[in-house]
């Protein structure tokens, strides 16, 4: 497996681009992926009971349809708490979209995120619909400007792709996510497409991707709000050739492996994006009992506010570690646990079964200070590990979420 230039254009047979429809006031606002021949689709969605009218829809298409070829989203305006008005105009999308490309309306995913509550500018969204179909193209620039229309709040495009090889074929998976506020998704992500040309059964695409989750996107979070429109769409077409995967075998293995690696990197490109972040801060949990106490106490830790805050100010803090760790609701013994901080500037051991050790404040508040900071916990009891990814906790955020509207 190798890492190459892409993303959701840079397997075979996929186009997209992006463009200025008029939802938004300025910025790019809708986006079009398409495939060019039936693809495998598969998804996984928001677990709020408030879900968008987008996400309804593509839970149906995932469950119904045998086939998919285009995925439409827009960006301003997330089609959420809007009724019966909501639900016609995102079918109105998908038709629109259906009609310009010639397929199927069961064909079509869509996806909508920004302001809840407002209805869709149905008409420009459809003329802007139009306008996708002529300027659909393939290639790197086609997948950045998709991944550029589908921001909202974040201060940069999220796009990544990888090589892998099936059956002597090179194979290709790439992919977008947006988000950058109301990041705790329990599931997917904000927003997120991954493309594929692998050959891959429907059964077994789906399975992948459901797995997938648990160890990326759900490991996520900014800020403890899971959106009403969270969505990972996963498309596979066949064009590589490769003879199609119907059972958990090596090529299967391999494919899970480079879909993680596709999925891991966006994710944590969302929680180094969180809205107002300075930093993006890792926490690793080793030596729990099982796999589900080591999970819950890593993201215990990095959804703390007051340890988000402590990262934000450089501050080795670790007694706010410990102390989310303790009202997760795992059991776990403080007096055997150790405390690490790690960065490009070195690492550093902070507690020792539970105590601090005699390190330097000095040299804490260095490794500290770098853009990406990891801190580890072990518990020393058993075999399980688990690494959660978030931000710091920063000014900007309050000051970007109290006048979102505006």
């Amino acid at each position: 497996m190798k890492i190459i230039d892409g993303g959701v254009a840079a397997a075979q047979g996929y186009q997209a681009t992006g463009i200025y429809a008029g939802i938004k006031k300025k910025r790019k606002d809708m986006a079009l992926v398409y495939s060019m021949v039936p693809a495998k689709g598969a998804g996984t969605f928001t677990t709020n009971v408030v879900k968008a009218a987008p996400v309804k829809w593509d839970i149906k298409v995932t469950k119904d349809s045998e086939f998919v070829q285009a995925v439409v989203l827009n960006s301003g305006v997330a089609n959420a708490c809007t009724g019966v008005v909501g639900d016609v105009n995102n079918e109105l999308m998908a038709k629109a979209v259906a009609e310009a490309m010639n397929i199927p309306i069961g064909a079509v995913y869509t996806a909508s995120t920004g302001v809840i509550g407002k209805q869709l500018p149905i008409e420009v969204i459809q003329e802007g619909i139009k306008l996708l179909a002529t300027e659909l193209q393939d290639g790197n620039e086609a997948g950045t400007l998709a991944a550029e229309a589908i921001m909202t709040t974040d201060t940069y495009s999220k796009e990544y792709a990888v090589s892998f090889v099936v059956d002597g074929k090179e194979v290709i998976i790439g992919g977008m996510a947006k988000g950058s506020g109301m990041i705790h998704p329990n599931m997917a992500t904000m927003l997120g497409v991954v493309t594929t040309d692998l050959a891959i059964s429907k059964e077994l695409l789906q399975e992948a991707l459901s797995a997938d989750v648990k160890c990326t996107f759900n490991m996520i979070s900014v800020d403890r709000d899971t959106s009403t429109n969270d969505s990972l769409l996963l498309l596979a077409n066949g064009l590589a050739g490769n003879n199609e995967i119907t059972e958990k075998n090596a090529d299967y293995n391999n494919f899970c492996k480079a879909l993680n690696t596709v999925t891991t990197n966006l994710a944590k490109k969302m929680a180094a994006d969180g809205e107002g972040a300075t930093k993006l801060f890792e926490v690793q949990v080793v030596g729990a009992n099982t796999d589900e106490e080591a999970i819950i106490l890593s993201k215990s830790i990095i959804t703390s506010n007051l340890v988000k805050t402590a990262v934000f100010g450089n501050d080795a803090n670790w007694g706010r570690i410990l102390c989310a760790m303790g009202y997760s609701g795992v059991n776990f013994d403080p007096d055997q646990v150790d405390l690490y901080i790690e960065s490009t500037d070195g690492n550093l051991k902070l507690v020792e079964n539970g105590m601090a050790t005699d390190y330097s404040e000095e040299f804490a508040t260095q490794i500290l200070s770098a853009k990406e900071v990891k801190a580890t916990a072990d518990l020393k009891t058993g075999k399980a590990t688990a690494t959660a990814w978030g931000c710091d906790l920063t000014y900007d955020y309050v000051k970007i979420n109290a006048d979102y509207r505006s």
